[in-house]
């Protein structure tokens, strides 16, 4: 019981002592914490009393700027106002020299009215009667001399315009050498064997009917020994049926069923053959960006023909020419070149879309988003709608020349005899002319005219309408010259 006694004695002497430490401990971090937040207290005192300072010093700086920038606007100010009332001054001065000018004015007009009434008064002649006696003299005085100096200068501007305009077309003209086709509707396609003729028409003729049927192509088999000839508008179709049906003679097997299967791919064949003939044409003449569905429009043009000329060649021959005459005169060679390429590709659709083929093109190219002077271009190459820019007219005039050149185009005789008779109604539609010719193979229209009825100044002017006339009513290749003779004889017999 002692010895449990004394242990508990001494367990709550060492809590005791325990106690005692802690608390000394505790006492200490206590001085040394407040001595930390004093010197702190001391330091953040420094710290502020420093910014109060740094921002006393900023805002005098600021309130010396801001008195700098008063200053200076209160000197623009009172500059402002006296160049204000300069010019004010300046705007009163100028309103009294205009209503002095102004009464100036009226007092010049008053007295040239009386001046012009007291030479009316002495003459005895009016202002409008004075002045057309005036210029009837002075025209009956130098009429001759007007007339040679017409005529001069006519004769100066058409010479050097001749001589510009032959130099740039001949050049372009001499680089170019295409080729002629034949204008046909038929195309002929050689057998192996009279044994072919009957196998291609089938037992009660139904291949022949099955190639008719999927070409919508007339096959003739009969008609020309060894031959096949092939009929129909359009040549797209044409050539189909040609190579699928020499396709089907090299496999040998010819029935229904294979006839479908050989003209679905040779149909394949052209389409592919249309769009290669189309770029390739782009690329010869060496422009870009025009959309895949006019390149294809454009090779169909490979097989058709336009008075025997072939229209791909044609406007491939065209672009080339257009380009150099593009380049020569400064227009716009891209411009140039897309609207000749593509200008006869309406040609293309005629057989499927009703119009002209000019106007189907220009349609066509302004869906497909050509810009408005290719389209333009296109619609103008003829005589319907005027060209009103030089792109527009470079086009016509390369179709001109393309369309001129000796051997181009296969004309007949019924049509040349037309055209030479209504060139001869044209010119003999004017008042004043005793006789009328055309010439020269229809490049030139010889106009006899009446003496006493048009005289020399009259003459000049009569040439020129004719001309115009025959521009507006009539389609022709290349330039007709008009040719107006006048000519005055005297006769008397010695007896």
């Amino acid at each position: 019981m002692i010895e449990f006694i004394a242990a508990v004695i001494g367990l709550l002497a060492g809590i005791g002592g325990k106690f005692a430490y802690d608390t000394q401990r505790s006492n200490r971090n206590k001085h040394k914490a407040e001595g930390l937040v004093a010197k702190a207290e001391r330091k953040a005192s420094d710290i502020i009393l420093k910014a109060k300072d740094d921002a006393l010093r900023i805002e005098q700086e600021r309130r010396r700027e801001l008195q700098k920038v008063e200053n200076r606007l209160v000197d623009r100010e009172g500059s402002l106002d006296r160049k204000l009332d300069e010019l004010d001054k300046r705007s009163e001065k100028l309103r009294s020299a205009e209503d002095e000018v102004e009464s100036l004015k009226s007092e010049i007009r008053e007295i040239r009215t009386r001046q012009q009434e007291k030479l009316e008064k002495i003459a005895g002649l009016k202002k409008k009667d004075a002045a057309e006696k005036l210029m009837q003299m002075t025209e009956r005085d130098i009429k001759d001399d007007l007339l040679g100096l017409v005529t001069k200068l006519q004769k100066d501007a058409v010479d050097d315009a001749e001589e510009r305009g032959q130099l740039i077309i001949l050049s372009a003209m001499e680089r170019m050498a295409s080729e002629v086709t034949s204008e046909r509707t038929v195309t002929a396609v050689k057998l192996l064997d009279e044994e072919m003729k009957g196998r291609i028409i089938g037992k009660e003729g139904r291949n022949i009917q099955a190639m008719q049927r999927a070409t919508g192509v007339d096959f003739l088999v009969d008609d020309t020994p060894g031959m096949v000839v092939l009929s129909s508008f359009d040549p797209i179709r044409r050539q189909v049926a040609r190579v699928g049906l020499e396709m089907l003679m090299k496999d040998g097997r010819i029935h229904p069923g294979r006839i479908e299967e050989v003209f679905a791919k040779a149909e394949k064949q052209i389409e592919k053959e249309v769009i290669r003939a189309g770029e390739d044409a782009a690329r010869e003449v060496g422009v870009t960006g025009i959309p895949r569905e006019l390149l294809q429009l454009l090779g169909e043009l490979k097989y058709r023909t336009s008075f025997g000329q072939n229209v791909l060649m044609h406007s491939t021959e065209m672009a080339h020419m257009a380009g150099l005459i593009a380049n020569e005169i400064g227009a716009d060679v891209r411009v140039t070149k897309i609207a000749t390429l593509l200008h006869d590709m309406g040609k293309a659709v005629t057989h499927k879309v009703e119009g002209k083929h000019h106007h189907i093109g220009a349609e066509l190219a302004r869906k497909a988003g050509l810009s408005e002077d290719i389209v333009h271009a296109i619609e103008a190459h003829h005589d319907d709608i005027d060209a009103t820019t030089p792109e527009a007219l470079i086009v016509r005039v390369c179709d001109a020349i393309s369309a001129a050149r000796p051997g181009a185009r296969n004309i007949s005789a019924e049509n040349f005899a037309e055209r030479m008779r209504d060139l001869e109604n044209i010119a003999l539609g004017f008042k004043g002319i005793d006789k009328a010719y055309a010439i020269s193979a229809g490049r030139e229209v010889r106009v006899i005219v009446r003496p006493e009825s048009i005289d020399d100044l009259s003459a000049i002017k009569l040439a020129r309408d004719i001309a115009n006339k025959i521009e507006s009513t009539m389609q022709y290749p290349g330039t007709i010259k008009v040719n107006v003779i006048r000519e005055t004889r005297a006769i008397e017999f010695a007896k």
